[in-house]
């Protein structure tokens, strides 16, 4: 019997892309997810950070291997890799899966094959003050045998689980103060290069 892969992602990575998102409202936006499978889990992929990518020309491919190459440098002397890849769609009422996201994470599952696809759920997004969910905001897709991208059914809830149980509380005043304002992802770093695509201070 297979062994059903689980997600977990830290409550900063999880913050920092969706904030990304709200920063851009009317365009696509993407990022890395940075993690390693569990030591003592093997069927647990760990999410322990994430990189905002870009939100402007999304599919140009030399800013993306300019990028995925200096973000492998980077966690890699952190015993991180690239785990997964984040999407959110520039339409709100867009809630599928385009063939850009899906040739990213073809990319990175080539290096890492149990790779995850998060793409944002806006739906989600935009009923989060007005109650008490625990669930990321994002819809999980990961790849079948036939190395098709499917999405994880409503038992996604229990195959990606945010590490920390308040994480939506958290992004919720986040939120309210405008938090969203000081990600930098990686075109803010390519316009100027004062600006640090890795967020050092952001959440602390």
């Amino acid at each position: 019997m297979v062994t059903e892969l689980k997600y977990e992602i830290s409550q900063n990575a999880y913050i920092k892309l969706v904030l990304h998102a709200l920063k851009h409202k009317t365009t696509a936006v993407n990022g890395v997810l940075l993690g390693r499978v569990n030591p003592q889990k093997e069927n647990v992929v760990e999410i322990l950070d994430s990189v905002p990518l870009f939100h402007s020309n999304l599919a140009l491919l030399p800013p993306l291997e300019i990028a995925l190459i200096m973000v492998e440098e980077h966690y890699g002397s952190e015993g991180l890799g690239i785990v997964g890849y984040f999407h959110a769609n520039e339409r709100f009422d867009d809630a599928e899966l385009g063939i850009l996201a899906k040739n990213i994470g073809d990319h990175i599952c080539r290096y890492f094959p149990q790779a995850a696809l998060l793409l944002l759920d806006n739906r989600k997004l935009e009923a989060l003050p007005k109650g008490k969910d625990q669930s990321p905001m994002m819809q999980l897709y990961i790849r079948d045998a036939s190395k098709n991208w499917k999405l994880v059914g409503p038992d996604a809830g229990s195959r990606l689980l945010i590490k920390e149980p308040a994480a939506n509380i958290v992004l919720s005043d986040y939120i309210a103060s405008e938090k969203w304002q000081d990600v930098v992802d990686f075109d803010d770093h390519l316009d100027d290069i004062k600006k640090d695509w890795l967020n050092p201070e952001f959440l602390k």
